[in-house]
């Protein structure tokens, strides 16, 4: 894939400033209410293969989408671990579900990136949240979009994440470099999004993830 970026202009500091206003924390109420409206989902790209799949998304989870502050920004991403039972060994942002004890989604996402690779709250500025998104695997994701101060240090959570890799915020937001691919799935055809970056493959929900973030703040 072409390393190609997009204008410098959207990869300045201006960018959290453009992310900010262009979503909001309001949390959607299609994060609970399957009948509401709003959501996108693993089969984006062929809505109509929802009811052929079989499965619906009924558990809440929240994730981080975390735009480090670096002179090029640069989002951080995870790698879970083999052992995981979902997802295992596949890129991802920090998250899981939403427990009880969590006031709003974005609790969620800082709990669990605190647990995941040791990054505390105070070094992060939450902006806004993008599109619910479903998945396969039952859960209803609301990302919730992040400025993260660059002078963390991570401590990784061993059980569920391997390593951690960040990409330029420019290179994820050239439309080239994000590209539809196609697989199988319990004898269905299913298109969805895919990244490749020097070594690393960004797909599935992820990828997804990183589509919105284009479709909602950059488009």
């Amino acid at each position: 894939m072409n390393d190609q970026r997009v204008p410098s202009p959207l990869v300045a500091d201006s960018i959290f400033e453009r992310t900010r206003a262009r979503l909001s924390l309001v949390v959607p109420p299609s994060l609970t209410d399957p009948l509401a409206h709003g959501a996108r989902g693993d089969l984006d790209l062929n809505p109509s293969l929802w009811e052929r799949a079989g499965v619906s998304a009924t558990r809440p989870a929240a994730v981080l989408v975390p735009i480090v502050e670096r002179p090029e920004p640069t989002v951080l991403f995870t790698i879970r671990t083999k052992e995981l039972a979902s997802h295992a060994g596949q890129v991802a942002f920090p998250g899981g579900k939403i427990d009880p004890g969590d006031a709003t989604p974005v609790a969620a996402a800082l709990r669990e990136t605190r647990e995941e690779v040791g990054i505390p709250a105070s070094l992060i500025e939450p902006l806004g949240y993008l599109d619910l998104y479903l998945t396969f695997s039952g859960f209803r994701i609301l990302p919730t979009v992040a400025r993260v101060r660059s002078d963390f240090a991570l401590t990784l959570n061993q059980r569920e994440v391997t390593e951690t890799f960040e990409v330029p915020l420019s290179f994820l937001m050239a439309p080239a470099n994000i590209q539809r691919h196609r697989r199988d799935w319990k004898g269905i055809e299913r298109e969805y999004y895919a990244i490749s970056f020097e070594d690393r493959y960004i797909w599935g929900i992820t990828a997804g993830i990183v589509r919105n973030l284009y479709d909602r703040v950059y488009a």
